[in-house]
């Protein structure tokens, strides 16, 4: 039994990394931008919106073309997230590629 107990051990270890992870990453603050810097997206770690910048030029556009720069800047400020949230997960987890909302049974 002492390699059940040290299984589940280790799982509740685990189980903590990953909270610890998800609650560090909810504190992440990622900045998209589209555009050429027309527009600027900040989103938090948990994917709210906290700020969008329009430049000036970019006001000047009409409103079609800016809602295609803010939709452009948020899905940069996205893909970057991901990358930091995953970079963060494996750096707190030891290298095990587990997806964030990971959680264990138990």
């Amino acid at each position: 039994m002492t390699n059940f107990s040290d299984m589940l051990s280790k799982a509740k270890e685990m189980q903590k990394k990953m909270k610890e992870a998800q609650e560090l990453i909810k504190k992440i603050e990622i900045e998209g931008k589209s555009g050429g810097n027309l527009v600027k997206v900040i989103l938090t770690g948990d994917y709210e919106i906290k700020s969008i910048e329009i430049s000036d030029a970019a006001k000047k556009e009409n409103q079609e073309i800016i809602n295609d720069l803010i939709i452009a800047a948020y899905n940069n400020a996205k893909d970057n997230l991901k990358k930091k949230s995953s970079e963060e997960l494996s750096r707190l987890t030891g290298g095990l590629n587990l997806p964030l909302d990971f959680k264990l049974p138990f």
